[in-house]
């Protein structure tokens, strides 16, 4: 062999041993499909002195039926270096190269602030797993809804709006967040509320969620809180016995914090209140019966109707001073009362014993004057006046 032959082939080695030089593990690299079997693909690499075979579990996840389903050949792919030489040679993936790009895209995402959808597939502990661009995402619990949620399997098979809020590429690491977005929305829409809601009104809402303490109402997108004293006129043992989650109701507007955020509602206030009506069949003067049922360092309170009281001062229980309610009457003593006064806007009844004692004195002594005019006069006295 000549020397300028020797030179062209120590030339064209040096040229293929740079050019396999150029192809590291780890790079993501283009590669042509050259060939598609079933159970994988062959792709062939510049740089690399054979085709490279790729099984269709690094063609894409999950694993397809067949390779056919993924590639044809002819395309042109990016797979990532996973090894160079060894006994089965150079091997590479596909599935690999996409996440790195997805982890690159999720990057920029995070960088810009944006939001993507992801698909619940499974709980775990602390949280939810879904997958965001062919990426395993976390969601933490505490960063799913705005308040704490009890099951989180209601949420697997669902597809959900999340923002990133922690990339780790070494460590594989992505974690979401989609309370941040229901808080950036509640804090628009509250704005918008605050800007126009005033106490006194009253306006159309739905029953969000039921506490021990009363229930979250929606209000056009913010939540409002109707304390349990507020829900009914009656006494309401638990919330949930006169509401549901997804009621709609008209509710009162008793105060609203732009500052703190808060606002107070109030159910009972859209509705008569039944003591008006009660209130209504009796008149200030009228003498009725009823129990004693408590007594206090101011009177003694008497049951008109079961869940309809009135007060009997201290003074009005008996003629004579007292110091306690006990020296008059008793829990369960039965009295007649005479209605002193009827107070409808401050709901109060103020009820008289001795008042009606007195009455009834002076009616009985009224008929005895009106028996002793209507009786006969005796022989004395027609003696007596015509002398």
């Amino acid at each position: 062999m000549s020397e300028e032959m020797n030179n062209d082939f120590a030339s064209m080695l040096k040229a293929e041993e740079e050019s396999m030089q150029a192809v590291n593990v780890g790079d993501v690299v283009e590669a042509t499909v050259v060939a598609v079997e079933n159970s994988s693909a062959m792709v062939n690499i510049a740089g690399l002195k054979s085709d490279i075979p790729i099984p269709k579990r690094e063609l894409v996840r999950p694993e397809p039926d067949s390779a056919e389903d993924v590639v044809k050949v002819g395309d042109v792919i990016e797979v990532a270096i996973v090894s160079l030489g060894g006994e089965n040679g150079a091997t590479v993936s596909k599935v690999k190269a996409d996440a790195r790009v997805a982890w690159t895209e999720m990057e920029g995402i995070q960088e810009r602030g944006e939001t993507v959808q992801a698909q619940v597939s499974q709980v775990v502990k602390g949280g939810l797993v879904a997958n965001v661009n062919g990426l395993r995402g976390f969601i933490p619990a505490s960063q799913m809804e705005l308040h704490f949620v009890k099951d989180l399997s209601v949420y697997v098979g669902q597809t959900v709006e999340v923002l990133p809020i922690e990339i780790d590429v070494h460590k594989q690491r992505l974690v979401l967040s989609r309370r941040q977005i229901l808080e950036a929305e509640r804090e628009k829409k509250q704005e918008e509320v605050f800007a126009t809601l005033e106490a006194g009104q009253t306006v159309r809402g739905t029953v969000k969620r039921i506490v021990d303490y009363g229930a979250f109402i929606d209000i056009g997108g913010v939540d409002g809180l109707a304390h349990i004293s507020d829900i009914s006129w009656e006494r309401v043992k638990h919330p949930s016995d006169v509401l549901q989650v997804g009621q709609e109701l008209d509710v009162y507007v008793k105060s609203v914090d732009p500052e703190s955020k808060r606002i107070s509602l109030s159910i009972k206030e859209t509705m008569r209140d039944p003591w008006l009506d009660r209130a209504e069949r009796y008149a200030e003067g009228d003498y009725i019966e009823g129990e004693v049922i408590k007594l206090t360092d101011f009177g003694a309170f008497m049951q008109i109707e079961p869940g309809f009281d009135g007060l009997i001062p201290m003074g009005e229980l008996c003629e004579r001073r007292i110091e306690r309610a006990d020296e008059a009457v008793h829990v369960g003593d039965v009295v007649k009362v005479k209605v002193l006064r009827i107070d409808m806007k401050r709901k109060r009844i103020s009820l008289s014993i001795t008042k009606a004692k007195k009455d009834a004195d002076t009616a009985v002594f009224k008929k005895y004057e009106a028996e002793q005019e209507d009786a006969p006069t005796t022989i004395g006295d027609e003696v007596s006046e015509g002398e």
